[in-house]
């Protein structure tokens, strides 16, 4: 059966993981459908992504065999190998989300706990359902997140509540969620909202959407001389190019820009 389904429609790639009946739980098979999706849109011309889980979760992270699983694996060998880059299968689950070279949107409801909140934390933007309950669930099971989490988590959180929600694995509510920085927005209706700000990203400057996307990873990432040095080099590769001269054409013309 099929875990993870693509649609592309008006330039915009919706990603839907398919296992509704389970939570959209993680097995093998889905964590091998969400990589080989993320890395077909990754390489397609979608302008904006959307991601979302079908039924009434987003994602309940790794499903009870995967945890059964784990007792008869070497963690050292399934762990350890850089298969992706720098990460290895798992963490890419969250990575690849922000490797795509365009935004992508999560939209939440339900819950998103463990792996499943973590591949959310890899998209550039979370709108959530203000029922949907987020956890770091790992420590309920002896673990610690290991999915790319501390990769993103720093960025978004401060650091005691980085802490708390490690430590405890306490569930906590989309508007906490919120307030705390993990969730951008909240939404009656996440996967609408989430389509609408697609379609509105997909219809700026193609070439200009994804050099933001480039940007604003230097500038998270990297030191105050690179950004400045990134953000003059990513300008000089935009100005006068066919689509900012689409862009200024259209506005002086009242309409809608087209990019080829």
């Amino acid at each position: 059966m099929a875990r993870v389904s693509v649609e592309y429609k008006d330039h915009i790639a919706h990603v839907t993981l398919t296992r509704g009946d389970k939570m959209n739980a993680l097995d093998d098979a889905m964590i091998k459908a969400i990589l080989t999706a993320g890395y077909e849109v990754a390489t397609s011309d979608a302008r904006a992504v959307v991601l979302t889980g079908e039924g009434k979760s987003f994602c309940a992270g790794l499903d009870m065999a995967s945890f059964a699983k784990m007792v008869h694996m070497d963690p050292t060998e399934w762990l350890m190998t850089r298969s992706h880059e720098d990460a290895n299968e798992m963490q890419e689950l969250a990575l690849i989300w922000r490797r795509i070279p365009v935004p992508v949107i999560c939209a939440i409801q339900g819950v998103a706990y463990g792996g499943g909140l973590q591949i959310a934390l890899g998209a550039d933007i979370r709108i959530a359902h203000p029922e949907s309950k987020l956890a770091l669930m790992e420590m309920k099971w002896g673990i610690i997140p290991d999915m790319g989490g501390m990769v993103l988590l720093p960025k978004l959180v401060r650091s005691d509540v980085l802490r708390l929600l490690t430590y405890t694995a306490r569930p906590i509510g989309a508007p906490q969620a919120a307030d705390w920085g993990l969730v951008t927005k909240l939404s009656d209706d996440p996967v609408t909202e989430a389509l609408a700000l697609a379609e509105d990203i997909a219809g700026q400057s193609p070439s200009a959407i994804r050099a933001a996307k480039r940007l604003i990873d230097v500038a998270e990432t990297k030191s105050r001389t690179e950004v400045l040095l990134e953000e003059s080099s990513e300008q000089v590769a935009l100005i006068g190019k066919p689509d900012q001269i689409e862009v200024v054409t259209a506005q002086m013309q009242g309409r809608r820009p087209e990019f080829k």
